[in-house]
């Protein structure tokens, strides 16, 4: 089914077709735009600007002028506290607007896009609006003994970063904007933030949200477009850091331009988390959580847990409860309440999540449940079940699908489980299902993992950092984290 046209009715008025630079909507200098669907039909549902390095450039220097001069620098931490609780303010009184919108965007579940997505950003915000008040240095004693007679004291100062490109993926697309765009403000940065090029209009939105709020023209800026924008902010010698969240492969030529540039950056990349279920697990528990571990949001999160290693003695009957929730899964329109799954967001993400399908069929995957693309509007992908007794090479296994599909494989000894978990390049999350705490405590304490979840999954929070080991990326979000990432520490040393 798709979405009941009274379900989409009213957001027309919310979907902006001009970015934001300098406080002021503008068309892309080159005139070009490029059209945003409906991932649930296809269809064409508006055209915004194809912004390029004339535009960028624009933003960028937008963004340092208020950085350096004017309004901004001039707040107080207690000013800019108040205007990011304003914002989350505004936000949550458009709630179900920004939730509709991000579902027609991005095709995600209306339930997931309200308590996830909008309800998330709300609380990201509030919390990082705290900690503009709460960002502190240190004061201690040194030990230079001259001149005779001479003392020291010697402190550190947190300074805002300067200027930060933000660059973020089309699976979370308003709360990913939030997790970069609060703390950097916060600590009294500004922003040049780019969209997914798939997912621009919760972004556009959240800007003129900013705009209401009272934030001064050139603090927070959205240029839309596709790589080539993304590699124009990057390449920016204006601007002072990137942060970036998205795939491993684009990861790694971000962070090769900015070490050659010696520029900040923060990369939360691809994973291909594993989660554990040992013997002492009750099964049905085992299969709820496993379930809901791979098939939130279309199986599109980077800690999506699509390696499933389960202990013998539960395998076939978490395998054949696991197939028969994925056989019994709903597919349709986010905004239909009767869909249990939405479809992906693109019909190029589909075209790739069904190629690597394929390709593990050809190199012996057993497909317990799902494998197909439903032959219907738009872009769904049947959620898929692989099991095979002997499958850790299979690419299915190795690369990360970014889509519903999870490969089961059993295994007799935790020691051994645990090394096939860490077998991999990537390290952004791992969860394990047990009571047995002695057992569980050994796996924590080796998995390669930014984060390890036990008996959940999926599970963030503005308060817990959160990253990835190995090629899941470099730095940490939320917390003080974040602060640390979006500012410098500058030494004082007085002698007297």
């Amino acid at each position: 089914m798709n979405a009941p046209k009274e379900a989409r009715g009213g957001l027309d008025q919310a979907i902006r077709n001009a970015m934001l630079v300098d406080g002021e909507w503008r068309q892309a200098a080159s005139g070009e735009t490029f059209a945003v669907f409906d991932p649930a039909t296809g269809e064409a549902i508006a055209r915004v600007p194809s912004g390029g390095a004339a535009d960028v450039d624009a933003a960028v220097a937008a963004a340092g002028r208020a950085f350096a001069g004017g309004a901004w620098p001039a707040m107080t931490p207690a000013q800019r506290e108040r205007l990011l609780l304003r914002l989350a303010d505004l936000v949550e009184q458009h709630a179900d607007e920004l939730a509709r919108l991000e579902t027609l965007n991005n095709g995600k579940l209306l339930a997931f896009a309200q308590g996830l997505e909008v309800a998330g950003s709300v609380q990201w915000l509030r919390y990082m609006a705290g900690w503009a008040t709460k960002i502190e240095g240190s004061t201690f004693d040194i030990s230079v003994p001259f001149p005779p007679g001479t003392r020291y004291r010697a402190s550190t100062r947190r300074t805002p970063v300067g200027v930060v490109g933000a660059i973020v993926p089309w699976n979370f697309p308003l709360l990913m904007a939030v997790w970069k765009i609060a703390p950097a403000l916060a600590c009294g940065c500004t922003v040049v933030l780019k969209p997914a090029e798939e997912t621009p209009l919760t972004a556009l939105r959240l800007a003129e949200l900013a705009l209401e709020a009272g934030f001064p023209a050139g603090v927070f800026n959205v240029v839309t477009g596709g790589g080539t924008t993304g590699a124009a902010l990057v390449a920016h010698p204006g601007v002072n850091k990137i942060t970036f969240t998205g795939s491993t492969e684009v990861g790694r030529l971000i962070g090769a331009r900015c070490g050659q540039d010696i520029r900040r950056v923060s990369l939360e990349l691809g994973g291909k988390s594993p989660v554990i279920v040992l013997e002492d697990c009750d099964p049905a528990r085992a299969i709820e959580g496993a379930a809901g571990a791979i098939f939130l949001n279309q199986g599109q999160v980077c800690t999506a847990g699509s390696r499933l290693y389960v202990a013998r003695r539960h395998y076939e009957q978490v395998v054949e409860g696991l197939g028969k929730v994925a056989d019994a899964t709903v597919l349709g329109a986010g905004l239909d309440p009767a869909s249990q799954m939405g479809p992906l967001v693109s019909a190029r993400q589909r075209d790739k999540v069904m190629g690597l399908i394929g390709t593990g069929r050809s190199e012996g995957a057993q497909i317990v449940a799902g494998g197909t693309a439903p032959e219907r509007p738009g872009y769904f992908v049947r959620p898929t079940v692989v099991a095979n007794a002997a499958c850790k090479d299979l690419t299915l296994v190795r690369e990360e699908v970014f889509g519903p599909v999870v490969v089961a494989m059993p295994f007799d000894d935790p020691q051994a489980v645990l090394a096939e978990a860490n077998r991999s390049e990537y390290g952004l999350g791992a969860s394990i299902w047990s009571n047995d705490l002695r057992a569980v405590q050994r796996l924590v304490d080796g998995l390669d993992a930014g984060t390890v979840w036990v008996n959940t999954h999926n599970i963030v929070d503005p308060n817990m950092p959160f990253g990835g080991y190995k090629a899941s990326g470099v730095g940490r979000e939320h917390g003080y984290s974040a602060i640390e990432s979006y500012t410098e520490i500058k030494s004082v040393c007085m002698a007297y």
